[in-house]
């Protein structure tokens, strides 16, 4: 369905993700002539309005706003007036709220702008030195170990440069994962505090990645954009009927990750295709 000029607008607005001189001159005034901003955090998005001297009314708009809230948007759109969506940085939506306000917006025939701007895994891919022109973001991965490495076993051989958000307290538990189910001598690149003082990238494989943070405790601060090189075939070893026996066994009493690092051990052979071995034994 396409846009109708009737009703308001609702706008999708990029902030900035760090450095406020990156705040586009047609989002300011877009900020300064709606009815109202839809704020991921109203109180976080107040030292960004205070900044441009913005004083528009905000209302919060976030993943645990329930339907009534997105509800009383649309009415409020379809009686004329404007809103200007934002999250707490860079573009709205990207692993960010307003999925269900845009959805429905468009369900009633509302016009829907986005005003374009910061977007940390662009702004991270376009510098990375990682293939460019196929990639896959993915978002930010599960917490829990095992809905993690799923989540990574899935994507393991795809050909494009896979792109997730990271934060600091789990980035190390993430990085162990990455080098478990893809392999530590995967390339990929970590970029943190995007155009902010202590900008960051860090390349190599991912036991390098994984020695840098531990040698600096520093390099595990602010968000973070884990980008990893796309999967590239090689002649596989192959994987003897005995080994795949030995492993199969063991899983048997032990769990497939203690497994599989058991029969690299023994064999010589790769954890991470022990593991994605064990992984395509249960299915």
């Amino acid at each position: 369905m396409s846009n109708s000029t009737a009703g308001g607008t609702l706008y999708i607005v990029a902030t900035p993700i760090g450095n406020l001189g990156d705040m586009v001159q047609r989002a300011i005034d877009i900020l300064h002539k709606v009815d109202v901003i839809a704020a991921e955090d109203t109180r976080h998005s107040a030292k960004l309005l205070q900044h441009f001297g913005i004083s528009t009314a905000t209302t919060a708009y976030h993943d645990h706003s329930d339907e009534a809230k997105t509800q009383s948007l649309i009415e409020q759109l379809g009686s004329g007036e404007s809103i200007a969506l934002i999250s707490d940085a860079g573009t709205p939506l990207i692993s960010d709220p307003g999925y269900r306000l845009v959805h429905e917006a468009r369900k009633q025939g509302l016009r829907v702008e986005p005003i374009p701007g910061a977007c940390a895994f662009v702004a991270a891919l376009c510098a990375s030195g990682l293939p460019s022109d196929r990639f896959s973001f993915e978002g930010f991965l599960p917490a829990k170990s095992t809905n993690r490495e799923q989540v990574l076993s899935a994507v393991c051989e795809d050909s494009r440069t896979l792109i997730f958000y990271e934060s600091p307290h789990r980035i190390s538990a993430s990085l162990e994962s990455i080098a478990l189910v893809m392999g530590a001598e995967r390339e990929m690149v970590l970029a943190r505090e995007l155009t902010k003082t202590f900008e960051t990238f860090i390349g190599g494989t991912v036991a390098e990645v994984i020695a840098v943070l531990e040698q600096d405790a520093n390099q595990k601060r602010g968000e973070m954009v884990l980008m990893i090189k796309g999967f590239e075939a090689q002649a596989e070893r192959e994987v003897s009927r005995e080994v795949e026996n030995m492993l199969a066994i063991l899983c048997e009493e032990l769990p497939l990750k203690k497994a599989a690092a058991l029969t690299a051990k023994i064999t010589g052979l790769k954890k991470n295709v022990l593991y994605q071995l064990g992984l395509d034994l249960n299915k």
